[in-house]
């Protein structure tokens, strides 16, 4: 099963319990058709598209979000991510690890700064 190999391949490299890093990226849509232009428009009149992806360390991406118009910024691509349907139903996969003598339940995604302070998201250590 997949998820088994990501913890696997996470925990091996110093990491148990991730299952991937997530982040999204804001990119120029130079072709933008012209009917779509208005939804696709961001502050500034360039018509904008916003990925959402999450990988795994050797960068396979497992999971891919490209369906937000507008001048969005992360938090919004983030309450429209499908990875966290699972969750919110209460079906998100068991996993218990360990870290430091401490018992944890629950994978998690390592994020950037600008994701919530969720328990699922464990944020990158910016100057270790």
């Amino acid at each position: 099963m997949d998820l088994e190999r990501l913890l696997k391949k996470a925990e091996i490299r110093g990491f148990p319990g991730m299952i991937g890093s997530i982040d999204c990226m804001h990119s120029t849509w130079k072709n933008c058709p012209s009917a779509w232009q208005g939804a696709y428009g961001d502050r500034k009149a360039a018509k904008s598209i916003i990925f959402g992806a999450v990988a795994s360390f050797d960068t396979w991406i497992w999971h891919a979000f490209i369906r937000v118009p507008g001048a969005q910024n992360d938090l919004n691509v983030l309450a429209q991510y499908t990875v966290f349907n699972d969750v919110l139903q209460g079906k998100a996969p068991k996993v218990t690890y360990e870290v430091n003598g401490r018992m944890y339940d629950g994978p998690y995604y390592l994020a950037d700064d600008i994701y919530p302070r969720w328990s699922t998201f464990v944020k990158i250590v910016p100057c270790p």
